[in-house]
Protein backbone atom coordinates (compact mmCIF):
# COMPACT_ATOMS: atom_id res chain seq x y z
CA UNK A 1 0.00 0.00 0.00
CA UNK A 2 2.85 2.14 0.93
CA UNK A 3 4.62 1.35 -2.53
CA UNK A 4 1.13 2.52 -4.28
CA UNK A 5 1.19 5.78 -2.13
CA UNK A 6 4.48 6.82 -3.45
CA UNK A 7 3.88 5.72 -7.36
CA UNK A 8 0.99 8.27 -6.83
CA UNK A 9 2.91 10.64 -5.10
CA UNK A 10 5.04 10.71 -7.46
CA UNK A 11 2.98 10.42 -10.55
CA UNK A 12 1.39 13.70 -8.88
CA UNK A 13 4.50 15.72 -8.58
CA UNK A 14 5.93 15.07 -12.16
CA UNK A 15 2.13 16.03 -13.48
CA UNK A 16 2.32 19.11 -11.68
CA UNK A 17 5.84 19.64 -12.99
CA UNK A 18 4.52 19.25 -16.22
CA UNK A 19 1.79 21.93 -15.55
CA UNK A 20 4.26 24.00 -14.30
CA UNK A 21 6.76 23.98 -17.44
CA UNK A 22 3.72 24.28 -19.94
CA UNK A 23 2.48 27.41 -17.91
CA UNK A 24 5.86 28.59 -17.65
CA UNK A 25 6.17 28.25 -21.17
CA UNK A 26 2.78 29.68 -22.36
CA UNK A 27 4.16 33.26 -20.05
CA UNK A 28 7.28 33.20 -21.95
CA UNK A 29 5.53 33.06 -25.35
CA UNK A 30 2.81 35.65 -24.19
CA UNK A 31 5.89 37.75 -23.00
CA UNK A 32 7.65 37.59 -26.01
CA UNK A 33 4.31 38.05 -27.79
CA UNK A 34 4.28 41.17 -26.20
CA UNK A 35 7.60 42.21 -26.62
CA UNK A 36 7.14 41.62 -30.39
CA UNK A 37 4.25 43.88 -30.76
CA UNK A 38 5.53 46.48 -28.49
CA UNK A 39 8.83 46.60 -30.64
CA UNK A 40 6.56 46.02 -34.27
CA UNK A 41 4.57 49.16 -33.43
CA UNK A 42 7.23 51.46 -32.34
CA UNK A 43 9.16 50.70 -35.61
CA UNK A 44 6.16 51.20 -37.83
CA UNK A 45 5.91 54.93 -35.55
CA UNK A 46 9.80 55.19 -35.51
CA UNK A 47 9.52 54.92 -39.78
CA UNK A 48 6.40 56.74 -40.10
CA UNK A 49 8.08 59.96 -38.52
CA UNK A 50 11.45 59.18 -40.82
CA UNK A 51 8.78 59.78 -43.94
CA UNK A 52 9.99 63.44 -44.07
CA UNK A 53 13.71 62.97 -43.87
CA UNK A 54 13.96 59.92 -46.22
CA UNK A 55 11.50 62.41 -48.69
CA UNK A 56 14.24 64.59 -48.25
CA UNK A 57 17.32 61.98 -49.02
CA UNK A 58 15.38 61.01 -52.17
CA UNK A 59 14.77 64.65 -53.23
CA UNK A 60 18.26 65.08 -52.54
CA UNK A 61 19.92 62.87 -54.94
CA UNK A 62 17.17 63.77 -57.91
CA UNK A 63 17.66 65.95 -60.90
CA UNK A 64 15.49 68.96 -60.83
CA UNK A 65 13.26 67.32 -63.95
CA UNK A 66 12.17 64.73 -61.34
CA UNK A 67 11.82 66.78 -58.37
CA UNK A 68 8.16 67.75 -60.05
CA UNK A 69 7.20 64.38 -61.81
CA UNK A 70 3.98 63.16 -60.78
CA UNK A 71 3.50 60.16 -59.61
CA UNK A 72 6.62 61.06 -57.18
CA UNK A 73 9.01 58.63 -57.36
CA UNK A 74 11.08 57.64 -54.01
CA UNK A 75 13.84 56.31 -55.39
CA UNK A 76 15.96 58.30 -58.22
CA UNK A 77 16.30 56.76 -61.58
CA UNK A 78 19.77 58.30 -61.59
CA UNK A 79 21.42 59.28 -57.99
CA UNK A 80 22.55 62.55 -58.46
CA UNK A 81 25.46 62.52 -55.85
CA UNK A 82 27.08 65.31 -56.93
CA UNK A 83 24.33 67.23 -55.86
CA UNK A 84 25.88 67.21 -52.30
CA UNK A 85 29.36 69.08 -53.72
CA UNK A 86 27.28 71.64 -56.07
CA UNK A 87 25.92 72.50 -52.89
CA UNK A 88 28.79 73.29 -50.79
CA UNK A 89 30.40 75.11 -54.32
CA UNK A 90 26.73 77.17 -54.58
CA UNK A 91 27.72 78.72 -50.79
CA UNK A 92 30.44 78.34 -48.17
CA UNK A 93 28.33 76.08 -46.13
CA UNK A 94 31.59 74.91 -44.55
CA UNK A 95 32.01 78.14 -42.89
CA UNK A 96 28.36 78.75 -42.18
CA UNK A 97 28.64 75.95 -40.03
CA UNK A 98 31.53 76.60 -38.24
CA UNK A 99 30.27 79.85 -37.52
CA UNK A 100 26.98 77.78 -36.17
CA UNK A 101 29.81 76.03 -34.31
CA UNK A 102 31.38 78.86 -32.78
CA UNK A 103 28.04 80.32 -31.24
CA UNK A 104 26.72 76.77 -29.95
CA UNK A 105 30.27 76.38 -27.85
CA UNK A 106 30.31 80.45 -27.12
CA UNK A 107 26.19 79.92 -25.44
CA UNK A 108 27.20 76.85 -24.26
CA UNK A 109 30.24 77.83 -22.47
CA UNK A 110 27.72 80.81 -20.71
CA UNK A 111 24.91 78.64 -20.24
CA UNK A 112 27.16 76.55 -18.27
CA UNK A 113 29.01 79.26 -15.99
CA UNK A 114 25.93 81.44 -15.17
CA UNK A 115 22.53 78.77 -14.77
CA UNK A 116 23.99 76.71 -12.28
CA UNK A 117 25.34 79.79 -10.28
CA UNK A 118 21.58 81.26 -10.43
CA UNK A 119 20.19 78.09 -9.29
CA UNK A 120 22.56 77.20 -6.45
CA UNK A 121 21.76 80.54 -4.92
CA UNK A 122 17.65 80.40 -5.60
CA UNK A 123 17.87 76.28 -4.35
CA UNK A 124 20.15 76.48 -1.63
CA UNK A 125 20.99 80.36 -0.24
CA UNK A 126 18.99 82.63 1.86
CA UNK A 127 19.05 86.27 1.10
CA UNK A 128 16.65 88.87 1.17
CA UNK A 129 14.37 88.96 -1.43
CA UNK A 130 14.74 85.70 -2.81
CA UNK A 131 10.97 84.91 -3.66
CA UNK A 132 10.39 88.15 -5.34
CA UNK A 133 13.31 87.76 -7.57
CA UNK A 134 12.46 84.15 -8.17
CA UNK A 135 9.24 85.27 -9.82
CA UNK A 136 10.30 88.11 -11.31
CA UNK A 137 12.65 85.88 -13.11
CA UNK A 138 9.94 82.86 -14.16
CA UNK A 139 7.85 86.24 -15.32
CA UNK A 140 10.26 86.75 -18.09
CA UNK A 141 9.48 83.44 -19.66
CA UNK A 142 6.12 84.57 -20.27
CA UNK A 143 7.27 87.17 -22.62
CA UNK A 144 7.39 86.67 -25.79
CA UNK A 145 11.03 86.76 -27.46
CA UNK A 146 10.10 89.34 -29.92
CA UNK A 147 9.03 91.52 -27.50
CA UNK A 148 12.58 91.97 -26.48
CA UNK A 149 13.66 92.41 -29.77
CA UNK A 150 13.87 96.01 -30.34
CA UNK A 151 14.76 97.25 -26.79
CA UNK A 152 17.91 94.38 -26.94
CA UNK A 153 18.54 95.94 -30.31
CA UNK A 154 18.38 99.77 -29.09
CA UNK A 155 20.92 98.40 -26.12
CA UNK A 156 23.53 96.46 -28.77
CA UNK A 157 23.50 99.26 -30.87
CA UNK A 158 24.33 101.85 -28.55
CA UNK A 159 27.30 99.56 -27.14
CA UNK A 160 28.36 99.39 -31.00
CA UNK A 161 28.05 95.40 -31.11
CA UNK A 162 25.70 95.20 -34.60
CA UNK A 163 27.16 93.06 -37.08
CA UNK A 164 29.37 91.30 -34.28
CA UNK A 165 28.49 88.16 -32.34
CA UNK A 166 28.28 89.68 -29.46
CA UNK A 167 24.60 90.23 -29.35
CA UNK A 168 24.09 86.61 -29.93
CA UNK A 169 26.60 85.54 -27.29
CA UNK A 170 26.36 87.57 -23.75
CA UNK A 171 22.49 86.93 -22.87
CA UNK A 172 23.57 83.56 -22.56
CA UNK A 173 26.42 84.51 -19.69
CA UNK A 174 23.40 86.08 -17.95
CA UNK A 175 21.36 82.72 -17.89
CA UNK A 176 18.10 81.35 -19.18
CA UNK A 177 15.33 81.80 -17.20
CA UNK A 178 13.83 78.01 -18.45
CA UNK A 179 17.16 76.58 -17.48
CA UNK A 180 17.08 78.53 -14.36
CA UNK A 181 13.93 76.95 -13.46
CA UNK A 182 15.15 73.62 -14.39
CA UNK A 183 18.34 73.86 -12.70
CA UNK A 184 16.32 74.82 -9.45
CA UNK A 185 14.05 72.16 -9.14
CA UNK A 186 16.41 69.48 -9.56
CA UNK A 187 18.92 71.55 -7.05
CA UNK A 188 15.71 71.63 -4.48
CA UNK A 189 15.46 67.38 -4.64
CA UNK A 190 19.32 66.86 -3.25
CA UNK A 191 19.27 66.17 0.16
CA UNK A 192 20.87 69.29 2.24
CA UNK A 193 22.00 66.58 4.09
CA UNK A 194 25.02 66.39 1.94
CA UNK A 195 25.55 69.82 2.12
CA UNK A 196 25.82 69.87 5.91
CA UNK A 197 28.07 67.16 5.90
CA UNK A 198 30.75 68.71 3.76
CA UNK A 199 30.23 72.10 5.59
CA UNK A 200 30.98 69.68 8.60
CA UNK A 201 34.44 68.88 6.79
CA UNK A 202 34.81 72.26 6.14
CA UNK A 203 33.61 72.59 3.01
CA UNK A 204 32.80 75.74 1.00
CA UNK A 205 29.78 77.20 -0.99
CA UNK A 206 31.60 77.09 -4.16
CA UNK A 207 33.43 73.47 -3.25
CA UNK A 208 29.52 72.49 -2.59
CA UNK A 209 28.70 73.92 -5.49
CA UNK A 210 31.48 72.17 -7.39
CA UNK A 211 32.31 69.07 -5.91
CA UNK A 212 28.89 67.59 -4.68
CA UNK A 213 25.64 69.70 -6.54
CA UNK A 214 26.93 69.39 -10.16
CA UNK A 215 28.28 66.03 -10.14
CA UNK A 216 24.78 65.13 -8.88
CA UNK A 217 23.01 67.44 -11.80
CA UNK A 218 24.65 65.53 -14.32
CA UNK A 219 21.10 64.78 -15.95
CA UNK A 220 19.91 68.53 -15.50
CA UNK A 221 22.93 69.94 -17.67
CA UNK A 222 22.73 67.43 -20.38
CA UNK A 223 19.41 68.97 -20.77
CA UNK A 224 20.56 72.18 -20.74
CA UNK A 225 23.76 71.53 -22.99
CA UNK A 226 21.51 69.86 -25.98
CA UNK A 227 18.58 71.96 -25.44
CA UNK A 228 21.53 74.87 -26.23
CA UNK A 229 22.57 73.41 -29.09
CA UNK A 230 19.85 72.84 -30.79
CA UNK A 231 18.25 76.33 -29.77
CA UNK A 232 21.53 77.87 -31.33
CA UNK A 233 21.82 75.99 -34.19
CA UNK A 234 18.74 76.66 -35.51
CA UNK A 235 18.62 80.00 -34.38
CA UNK A 236 17.53 82.36 -37.43
CA UNK A 237 15.81 85.34 -36.85
CA UNK A 238 18.77 86.41 -34.61
CA UNK A 239 21.83 86.04 -36.44
CA UNK A 240 19.60 87.61 -38.95
CA UNK A 241 19.13 91.08 -37.43
CA UNK A 242 22.59 91.25 -35.57
CA UNK A 243 24.61 90.40 -38.29
CA UNK A 244 25.49 91.76 -41.77
CA UNK A 245 28.32 90.16 -43.31
CA UNK A 246 27.86 87.04 -45.69
CA UNK A 247 30.74 85.38 -43.97
CA UNK A 248 29.29 85.15 -40.67
CA UNK A 249 25.80 83.70 -41.00
CA UNK A 250 25.57 80.76 -39.35
CA UNK A 251 24.08 77.67 -41.50
CA UNK A 252 20.44 78.72 -40.71
CA UNK A 253 20.88 81.41 -42.15
CA UNK A 254 23.02 80.37 -44.79
CA UNK A 255 20.11 77.45 -46.27
CA UNK A 256 18.20 80.27 -46.79
CA UNK A 257 20.24 81.52 -49.46
CA UNK A 258 19.01 78.54 -51.82
CA UNK A 259 15.36 79.99 -51.72
CA UNK A 260 15.61 82.20 -54.78
CA UNK A 261 12.83 84.59 -55.11
CA UNK A 262 11.52 83.35 -58.22
CA UNK A 263 11.99 79.62 -58.04
CA UNK A 264 13.90 77.14 -55.39
CA UNK A 265 16.25 74.27 -55.81
CA UNK A 266 15.02 71.83 -54.00
CA UNK A 267 17.93 69.17 -54.96
CA UNK A 268 20.71 71.21 -53.45
CA UNK A 269 18.20 72.60 -50.70
CA UNK A 270 17.31 69.27 -48.82
CA UNK A 271 21.38 68.58 -49.76
CA UNK A 272 22.65 71.59 -47.73
CA UNK A 273 19.59 70.75 -44.95
CA UNK A 274 20.43 66.90 -44.33
CA UNK A 275 24.42 68.06 -44.59
CA UNK A 276 23.23 70.74 -41.71
CA UNK A 277 21.44 68.43 -39.46
CA UNK A 278 24.25 65.66 -38.80
CA UNK A 279 25.76 67.39 -36.17
CA UNK A 280 22.43 67.38 -34.47
CA UNK A 281 22.11 63.39 -35.08
CA UNK A 282 25.80 62.88 -34.20
CA UNK A 283 25.06 65.08 -30.74
CA UNK A 284 21.58 62.98 -29.90
CA UNK A 285 23.45 59.71 -30.70
CA UNK A 286 25.48 59.94 -27.74
CA UNK A 287 23.70 62.13 -25.51
CA UNK A 288 20.78 60.29 -26.06
CA UNK A 289 20.95 57.80 -22.95
CA UNK A 290 21.69 60.96 -20.15
CA UNK A 291 19.08 63.14 -22.26
CA UNK A 292 16.14 61.16 -22.11
CA UNK A 293 16.97 60.16 -17.93
CA UNK A 294 17.28 63.73 -17.78
CA UNK A 295 13.89 64.91 -19.22
CA UNK A 296 12.41 61.90 -16.99
CA UNK A 297 14.16 63.10 -13.85
CA UNK A 298 13.60 66.86 -14.37
CA UNK A 299 9.97 65.85 -15.06
CA UNK A 300 9.25 64.07 -12.30
CA UNK A 301 11.00 65.71 -9.91
CA UNK A 302 10.27 69.01 -11.03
Amino acid sequence: MNRETEITFKESAAAAARTARRADLGHSARQWLGYAAAYGFMTVLALLFMIPLLWMFSTSLKSRQEIFAWPPDWIPTSPQWFNYASAFEKYPLARFMLNSAFLVIANTIGELISVPLIAFAFARLRFPGKRILFVLMLSTMMLPGQIKLIPLFSMFSRLKMIGTYWPLILPSFFGNPFFIFLMVQYIRTIPRELDEAARMDGASTWTILYRIILPLSRPAITVLVVFTFLWTWNDFLQPLIYLSSFDSYPISVGLAFFQGRYSVEWNLFMAATLISIIPVLVLYFFAQRHLIGGISSLGLKG
